[in-house]
Order: C-alpha cells, then sequence, then structure tokens
C-alpha cells in the first residue's frame, strides 16, 4: 500500500497539466518573443495562462502576473526587487516563520546594510498585529509576512496585517504558496502589493512560479536580458509549464469549493486518531491552519531522552518503509542534522525542534489513508518507544 501524505512538498501533476504540457512540446514550441505563427501561438498560450493565474487570486489585471520558475524566485523577487528600486537601504520587516526563501534573502539585505526586524510569533506560530505596528519605522518600505507556514500548517492574519501596512504607507508581501488551490485568494481583498504563487504546489509541474505585483507599485528587474514579463523578468518563458500552471489554477479555482471542507474533514480526523497517542504533540494553530496540513512533535512522555535518539527524521524513514510519504521539519547539513527554525522561533527546545514531522493530504487522499497512516504511526512510534504503550497500537 502507497500512501502520498507530502502535498505541501510537492502535487503530482494533473492529468489536464500533463496533456497540456505534452501538447505543447510537441506542437506549439515555439518562442512568445517571435512574430511569426510559431511565436505567436505560444504567446496566446502564455498570456492565457496568464489570465488563468490572475482569475485565480482575483487579480485585477493579468498584467499583475509575472511568471517565474518558482515560488523562491517569486519571493527573493518580492524582496529584492523592491529593495533595488531604493538608492539606499531601507528598513524590512518579516516573521520569524518564513520560508528560507524569504528568511535568508532578509539576510543578504542585512549584509547589504537594510535594517532587517524579524517579528515574533506565538507557541502557534502567528504574529500579533500590534506588535508589527509597533515595529514599523519612518524608513520601512516592505512588510513580508507568509500566509500558511509550511511546516506547522499556521495561517497568518494577512488582511489585518496589510490594512496595517496600508495605513502606514508601507508596501506588503506574502507568501501565499501553501495557500493557493486550498484556501480562496482574493489579492484585492487582503489588500496586499505583492504575493507569491508555485504552479507544482496546486498541482501544476515544476518550474513555474508568479508573483503578483499589483499595478502602480514600482519593482526592479532581477534578470538582464531580452526584456520579457514587462521587463521585469528577462529570460525566454518556460511555455510548457506555464499552461500547465494556468491549466492546474482553472481547476483549482473550480475545485476549491469542494476540496477545501474535505481536506479540513479528513485533516481534523486525522488529528482526532492520533490525540490518544501520548508520543507526538500537535504543532500550529488547530483555528487558522491549512486545510490540509498536520504537523507534530515527537516526543518522551517519560522525558527519558529517548526522543532525542529518535527525530523527525527517523519516523520519515520508518513510514517510508511501509510506503507512506511524510516529511520532518529538521535539515541535515553536512551530515548533521539541526533543529527546525520554525520550531525554535515558536519557543521549543533545541530536541523538540530536531522531533518534527508534517503530514499534508491532497486530491488522492481518502479517509482510508487517513486511518491506515494512523495506525502505523501509532505502531512505529510505540515499537521506537516501548517504554510507554501507545493507546490504540
Amino acid at each position: 500500500m502507497q500512501i502520498y501524505l507530502d502535498y505541501s512538498a510537492t502535487t503530482p501533476p494533473r492529468s489536464e497539466a500533463i496533456t497540456q504540457v505534452e501538447a505543447i512540446l510537441k506542437q506549439q514550441w515555439g518562442n512568445p518573443s517571435s512574430l511569426h505563427n510559431w511565436g505567436q501561438q505560444a504567446a496566446t498560450i502564455l498570456e492565457t495562462a496568464r489570465w488563468q493565474v490572475a482569475n485565480l487570486i482575483n487579480a485585477p489585471s493579468a498584467d499583475s502576473i509575472i511568471f517565474t520558475s518558482g515560488g523562491t524566485e517569486a519571493d527573493n523577487h518580492a524582496l529584492l526587487g523592491i529593495a533595488r528600486s531604493y538608492s539606499k537601504p531601507q528598513h524590512l520587516i518579516i516573521s520569524s516563520v518564513e520560508h528560507s526563501a524569504i528568511s535568508e534573502t532578509a539576510q543578504i539585505l542585512a549584509q547589504s546594510g537594510w535594517q532587517v526586524t524579524i517579528l515574533p510569533v506565538n507557541r502557534q506560530g502567528r504574529v500579533t498585529p500590534l506588535e508589527l505596528k509597533a515595529a514599523i519605522r519612518p524608513n520601512t518600505s516592505l512588510i513580508s509576512i507568509i500566509y500558511g507556514q509550511s511546516e506547522i500548517g499556521t495561517i497568518q492574519p494577512i488582511e489585518e496585517l496589510a490594512k496595517i501596512a496600508q495605513a502606514e504607507g508601507v508596501l506588503f508581501h506574502t507568501d501565499a504558496v501553501q495557500v493557493a488551490g486550498r484556501l480562496p485568494l482574493d489579492v484585492q481583498r487582503l489588500g496586499v502589493d505583492l504575493l507569491s504563487l508555485s504552479a507544482h504546489k496546486i498541482y501544476g509541474v515544476q518550474g513555474a512560479g508568479a508573483l503578483y505585483v499589483r499595478p502602480g507599485v514600482e519593482i526592479a528587474p532581477l534578470l538582464a536580458g531580452g526584456g520579457q514579463e514587462r521587463r521585469l523578468r528577462s529570460g525566454t518563458q518556460a511555455v510548457p509549464a506555464i499552461a500547465a500552471f494556468g491549466i492546474a489554477a482553472e481547476w483549482a479555482a473550480t475545485e476549491i469549493a469542494t476540496e477545501t471542507p474535505r481536506l479540513r474533514g479528513l485533516r481534523d480526523r486525522l488529528f482526532d486518531l492520533m490525540a490518544d497517542c501520548p508520543y507526538l504533540i500537535p504543532t500550529g494553530d488547530r483555528l487558522y491552519r491549512l486545510p490540509h496540513h498536520v504537523s507534530f512533535i515527537v516526543t518522551d512522555p517519560f522525558n527519558q531522552k529517548v526522543s532525542e535518539r529518535i527525530t523527525g527524521k527517523t519516523i520519515v524513514r520508518q513510514l517510508n518503509l511501509a510506503g507512506i510519504g511524510i516529511s520532518a521539519g529538521s535539515a541535515c547539513h553536512s551530515g548533521k542534522l539541526s533543529p527546525s527554525p520554525i520550531l525554535l522561533a515558536m519557543g521549543y527546545s533545541e530536541n523538540e525542534a530536531l522531533g518534527g514531522i508534517r503530514l499534508t493530504l491532497g486530491r488522492e487522499t481518502t479517509l482510508e489513508d487517513i486511518e491506515w497512516t494512523a495506525m502505523v504511526l501509532k505502531q512505529v512510534l510505540g515499537r521506537l518507544m516501548p517504554q510507554l504503550e501507545c493507546v490504540g497500537c
């Protein structure tokens, strides 16, 4: 039995997206910047996808969508593009639970003279609006707060945070990579100036993403070259991947009304099934949470330091042997396991921050998958930490 529960890492391309890619590679492979028929066919495909992605987030204009290679480039462009539009360093605000595409880019800006404020979060991983307001300075030029956190599932109050930024005349960016296709997205209601998306998180193919730039916002390009994407992102566009992105966005907009509550029900069922297992501590906010996201910290209730040897990576490997794919929050660098910076920012200890696991659900996830996974996970935990019988094992 094979069960994939790592949809926050990537989603399997939907058949309609694959069909679109195959058709373009075989028949419509022109360069969209070329003036002949081959090029113009590709250009039409490109602009169709731009409208499809714009519609997914209710963008005021398709021209506000800048295609990128993925969410990471979109995040980088948001921060560096705004930074390069200033003649001297300014002030940037991010949260302590950002994706590394934001946090590491912020470090680069700090090294070049920018002042960077990193907002703390509560135990559930949420930013407090009052702390954001207090952090704004006269030279604050950009605020970037992630919408849905990929590791712990917490959703931020983006609309409220963006209103604070707008009242202070500060640009606001959000990384919505995990939210797209799972919750309704309306950039006009949210009041954001920039927003990042990724195709392969909504059943498109890897290699395409987008940055929404509100009309009127000035942002500098990162790449020099042919001036594609309104001169903001030079380089011949990856038409097959972008076309698949458009198809995936169109289907996401159609299916979200039924898929979101279905995922939320499966998510809550998995939390309930694991509630009697003493080896797991739920992480993130249960109320303000991505509908497809379940996360825990592996713990030792007897405090006998067993969990120092049993990390999130251990659980990932054990479930993989059972045919179940999940992920862990800690990372391995040069052979040494590093604690999750997200869990550390939420106040967990270094040992606890090594024990994070994430199970994320998707279109192909069934109730039977959830129930089987819960049973296997309990068995694995009971076998690895046998000093306490896991209820239901």
